[in-house]
């Protein structure tokens, strides 16, 4: 289902977001990451793919029947019944090429043992989301990074200001914990961009105790999806980890732009900043690189736009 109003006429390119928290044999894995990448490029897909023991976790881009084909490869050979997939479309290569790495984890939060497939909370669909915003007895949260938060969030949603995954246990320890013991909410609701880093949040939470733990079933881009904008309660747009930087509510970019410098998603009130030099610097990393640095990043940019023009702006990403 596309959201209502969203008109992807033009835009040639599909982008496929997908997770599948599953027991995967580590014998197999480097035979089928070799097999991926060399069937990804003959289909010219181009992206990111995290496999681990615990699952798989991915972007891709390419025409629409190419990334069928990719999807099914990933679905046959891992035996996935159940592959959690939202898609967008946009009117250029959203990747600069396709890679595939075997990793510990597919998302990074640096707990020895989750037990994903038991202790995973109940999902809110995104059509009942709205509700659960509303309720005063429910504590909402925003499992992303300070950066995804900045570019835009549900109103009222209680943001860790992570600098990344990993640091969410240390918070839900340090300042979730007492705000629970205080407010007694009656259900904990929690949101990230595609629900992945919710499975393993939802999840820890119920680990260490917490009841009523719940999750935006497929994240901020089921719910973009989903529900029309007149009835929306988003506000600005959605961070994603590849070159369009960020979403607008019909799922196609929006006005974000990355700094080349240090990689943080900058709007257009920031990019008309004194602060701001395009690929050199912005008012995230104005301190904090050196004289050389910024020689060298200039010198980079020109390269850059030398070689692909003004779509340079974009070239950087970061990770969850």
């Amino acid at each position: 289902m596309i959201n209502q109003g969203q008109d992807n006429a033009g835009l040639s390119y599909k982008v496929a977001a997908f997770y599948s928290f599953l027991e995967i044999n580590g014998e197999i894995l480097n035979a089928f990451l070799q097999k991926l990448r060399e069937h990804a490029n003959r289909k010219n897909v181009k992206g990111m793919v995290l496999i681990a023991c615990e699952g798989i976790n991915g972007t891709i881009c390419g025409s629409s029947s190419s990334i069928s084909d990719v999807i099914n490869l990933i679905k046959s050979d891992l035996c996935i019944e159940d592959l959690e997939i939202k898609y967008s479309f946009c009117d250029k290569q959203a990747f600069r090429r396709f890679r595939a790495r075997q990793k510990t984890e597919i998302v990074t939060m640096g707990i020895s043992y989750i037990n994903t497939n038991e202790l995973t909370g109940n999902y809110i669909e995104p059509s009942d989301w709205n509700k659960y915003l509303d309720d005063p007895d429910v504590l909402v949260i925003d499992a992303r990074n300070e950066y995804e938060v900045s570019v835009g969030t549900f109103e009222g949603a209680l943001n860790p200001h992570t600098d990344k995954f990993s640091e969410f246990p240390d918070w839900v320890e340090k300042t979730l914990r007492p705000i629970v013991d205080e407010k007694k909410p009656r259900e904990i609701a929690m949101f990230c961009t595609g629900g992945i880093r919710c499975e393993k949040a939802t999840c820890y939470l119920r680990q260490e105790g917490f009841e009523g733990v719940t999750q935006l079933h497929g994240g901020i881009l089921k719910y973009l999806e989903e529900v029309p904008i007149s009835k929306s309660k988003w506000n600005g747009e959605c961070f994603v980890f590849d070159r369009r930087v960020a979403l607008n509510h019909n799922l196609v970019p929006g006005m974000h732009r990355l700094c080349n410098a240090c990689g943080m998603p900058l709007s257009p009130e920031d990019l008309m900043k004194e602060s701001y030099i395009r690929g050199v610097k912005c008012h995230y990393c104005v301190d904090r690189f050196s004289d050389d640095d910024r020689a060298r990043f200039a010198d980079r940019q020109k390269h850059l736009d030398n070689l692909i023009g003004n779509d340079s702006v974009n070239t950087l990403s970061l990770t969850p």
